[in-house]
């Protein structure tokens, strides 16, 4: 049977004080036995968990100097991960390199582990321009604000992957799946639920990958859903499973578990991972107003990098180790503000720019009436 934890908060999720949830390290950073899924992490060797807690650390200081840079006037805005990091760098690191990923807008974590560059996550929040990198250099997607709509994005995707011979060949370089992360209040969006049907009646390999942070902005979970969330994919017959979402070894397993099924044609699954948003929505946002400070002080005793130290430090993992990702980490900041205090404001005519994936002839016409309406303005100023 999974690891229970009993100690969840009574004003924040009430509904779970006695669903069980899949840990493999609890916040001592004490590794918990689980029948299925520690099998899945017994592989892993040291300098892969390493990596998790590197991955983790820099994704953390990568998330805090973007908030600095939007404090500053440098970005109009940014949304924090604080404390989300082990659903996400877990979860990412357990993905082939064929699956798909469709984020939404605080996927920092599963960006940084498909090989998006830091820096092009700034785009978006500073106006350079829509947030697009090339999506298919690391089959993950551009972010997306839209609540829940990537989810019907991800299920279309997957469908298209069944029809391309890309499912349950037996071919583990061929066989794909689709991933799409999304918060616990996407879940009460119709396009989340419709997403489910069609990816159920399909049996779709996607996996729906929600991150129940407890707050969709400042409204709590409570207040969303009198069940787990998790339980909302049974009603359309996806099984489901809730995951200790500060724990980077569960979020690893499970994860690798989900994605194996969608890849080999068993359908999709649901994952709700039980994580907490310790900063703010938003940095627009201030959370003091709707939550208390002992809900806070409850969630920082179970920071996820935290808990990750304790067993490396446990496991003898040498005092050098983090020195070295501290200074890594230092190396990250300096290079993303000056990577962001360079960007320039984008060219006017990049507004025509991939529209479509082919010439379109209103397009290119509008370009071309645009670009003379500005050459105008040279000329004026010429004559001058």
């Amino acid at each position: 049977m999974p690891a229970v934890i009993t100690d969840v908060p009574p004003a924040s999720d009430r509904s779970d004080t006695e669903t069980e949830y899949v840990q493999l390290l609890d916040p001592t950073g004490h590794r918990v036995h689980n029948d299925t899924y520690t099998p899945l992490v017994a592989g892993l060797d040291q300098d892969a968990i390493q990596g998790f807690y590197r991955d983790m650390v820099l994704v953390r200081r990568l998330d805090t100097e973007a908030t600095a840079l939007q404090r500053q006037g440098e970005l109009g805005l940014w949304p924090q991960s604080l404390g989300q990091e082990a659903a996400q760098v877990g979860s990412g690191r357990a993905l082939a390199a064929q699956d798909y990923v469709f984020p939404s807008y605080r996927e920092h974590g599963v960006a940084w582990t498909r090989g998006v560059a830091p820096g092009a996550l700034l785009h978006l929040f500073r106006g350079r321009d829509h947030g697009g990198w090339d999506p298919g250099a690391h089959n993950f997607n551009n972010y997306t604000l839209v609540i829940g709509s990537q989810t019907l994005h991800a299920t279309g995707y997957a469908m298209g992957l069944q029809r391309d011979g890309d499912v349950g060949t037996g071919d583990p370089g061929r066989d794909r799946a689709v991933v799409a992360y999304f918060g616990d209040g996407a879940t009460s969006q119709g396009d989340v639920y419709e997403a489910m049907v069609f990816a159920a009646v399909n049996d779709a390999p996607v996996v729906f990958f929600c991150q129940n942070n407890q707050w969709a902005i400042s409204e709590p979970t409570s207040r969303q859903s009198r069940v787990p969330l998790a339980q909302r994919a049974d009603g359309v017959g996806i099984p489901s499973i809730r995951v200790d979402g500060n724990d980077v070894l569960a979020s690893y397993a499970v994860t690798r578990a989900a994605t194996d099924r969608a890849r080999s044609g068993g359908g999709p699954v649901m994952i709700e991972a039980v994580t907490y948003r310790m900063g703010a929505h938003t940095t627009s946002d201030d959370p003091t107003r709707y939550r208390s400070r002992a809900e806070e002080d409850y969630w920082r005793r179970r920071d996820p990098i935290d808990r990750l130290r304790l067993l490396l430090e446990a496991e003898s993992t040498p005092p050098d180790f983090f020195t070295g990702v501290d200074a890594d980490a230092d190396e990250l900041a300096a290079r993303l503000r000056e990577y962001c205090q360079q960007l320039t404001g984008p060219p006017p005519a990049s507004i025509f720019a991939d529209v479509y994936a082919t010439e379109n002839s209103v397009v290119a016409a509008e370009q071309e009436w645009f670009t003379t309406y500005q050459a105008g303005f040279a000329d004026e100023q010429e004559a001058r």
